[in-house]
């Protein structure tokens, strides 16, 4: 007998494999009843599903018989957890001071022209997620921008597309 009873709001989990829905019910099952169980459990379905909408979020509240406000004050509160789909690729812009007065917001600027999307968002097609940042303490590499793990320094507006074309 598995976790999760089938009712109409599936209908908005679609994007999801059963093989994915499978996990999530899996985890969900293996924390059922152990105190402070909510944020690993979140932390390990975002990492399979890579988001955490409404609908799965009402999943976990109902599998581990907790309130669905208690689950989404928890999502939104750590900026960890993300309530949208992430693309592939972080890129994270710094506007730091150093990074502003460099070219930061120009870099900015280009992104968003060339990726169709504002900070915050994700490409339709899911490649990039585009955020700023205050400071990422490397002011004396400014302008800053990191894609994923990777750190580039002394970029300039011109450099940007060359950048994002060694991301698939």
């Amino acid at each position: 007998m598995g976790v999760h009873q089938v009712t109409a709001s599936d209908e908005l989990l679609k994007e999801f494999s059963e093989e994915q829905l499978q996990q999530v019910d899996a985890i969900i099952e293996r924390y059922q009843g152990k105190p402070g169980s909510l944020i690993p459990v979140l932390a390990e379905v975002q990492g399979i599903l890579g988001y955490l909408p409404h609908e799965v979020q009402r999943r976990i509240a109902q599998g581990l018989n907790l309130p669905h406000s208690r689950v989404f004050g928890v999502v939104t509160f750590y900026s960890f957890f993300t309530m949208v789909p992430r693309g592939r690729h972080t890129i994270r812009v710094c506007l730091g001071t150093a990074c502003y007065v460099r070219g930061g917001k120009k870099n900015l600027d280009r992104l968003v022209q060339d990726l169709g999307i504002e900070a915050g968002d994700t490409t339709p097609d899911r490649r990039f997620s585009l955020e700023t940042i205050r400071c990422l303490g490397a002011c004396g590499l400014a302008p800053v921008i990191v894609v994923d793990e990777d750190t580039h320094k002394q970029v300039k507006e011109r450099k940007v597309r060359e950048i994002l074309q060694r991301y698939e």
